[in-house]
């Protein structure tokens, strides 16, 4: 979801390599198979909400309250929310790391998939939204597992990285302001142990980074970070078309 700018005990990694080109075949786009896409139009998307997603009845609170509000945009989905805090069990993770929290929906999903003694620090600026997720926290019985901390995300960061707590996270999601895309990527891989989990939010942003006339500063960030995680030897990728498109890369050793 489009945040507002966010100016947002394991053992250390050893030192990764320098990036290199992954190996691919280039292949003619029109030779795609789009066959077997399947449509997801109202009457679908209302059967997997009815028929698969657990949402908790206090998650959809909260996300009925958020959609009442101007920005209600930048809140996820119950369906991506799901999938995060499957993916959290799915690695086993205790310390995890978000960057942009608006209402604090994602936080509220992550924080319940971590164990009882979990810790998922959120990095946002604004108290004013924030303060509905404490609401929520606090009523859900996760608020000691949630360290929001209400600073420009990549200071905060960089703060983690120099108290020597590289490695030390296994889950990062990054859902922030676009044109920092990059930076929080290239610092939670610092923080994101090999083998962990770092989600990035809006990868297909409604779309338009598969429009050429589309050049604004937001898409492109979103764009060449698409195309670098797609190259980049550090990290194993897929792009998963839910909601906005959730890009998923798993830090290698």
């Amino acid at each position: 979801m489009p945040k507002l700018p966010a100016p947002s005990r394991r053992r250390a990694a050893p030192p990764r390599q320098p990036a290199a080109a992954v190996p691919r075949a280039i292949g003619d786009a029109a030779s795609v198979d789009t066959s077997r896409l399947l449509p997801l139009d109202d009457r679908l998307y209302a059967y997997l909400l009815d028929e698969t997603v657990r949402e908790p009845g206090l998650m959809a609170r909260l996300r009925a309250e958020t959609r009442r509000l101007p920005n209600a945009s930048m809140q996820i989905s119950p369906e991506q929310a799901q999938l995060m805090g499957l993916l959290v069990r799915l690695i086993d993770a205790r310390r995890a790391l978000e960057i942009g929290t608006f209402t604090g929906y994602s936080a509220l999903a992550v924080a319940l998939a971590l164990p009882a003694d979990g810790q998922l620090i959120c990095c946002d600026v604004s108290e004013e939204w924030t303060e509905i997720g404490r609401r929520y926290w606090r009523k859900a019985g996760i608020a000691d597992r949630i360290d929001l901390r209400l600073a420009p995300a990549a200071d905060t960061l960089a703060k983690l990285i120099a108290a020597g707590q590289t490695g030390s996270f296994d889950f990062a999601f990054i859902d922030a302001d676009k044109e920092n895309y990059d930076l929080y990527y290239e610092q939670c891989l610092k923080l994101v142990r090999p083998g962990g989990l770092i989600a990035i939010d809006n990868a297909l942003w409604h779309g338009a980074v598969a429009d050429p006339a589309c050049n604004d500063v937001d898409t492109a960030a979103i764009r060449a970070l698409n195309r670098k995680i797609r190259d980049d030897a550090r990290v194993d990728m897929v792009l998963v078309p839910i909601d906005d498109g959730l890009l998923l890369a798993r830090p290698r050793g």
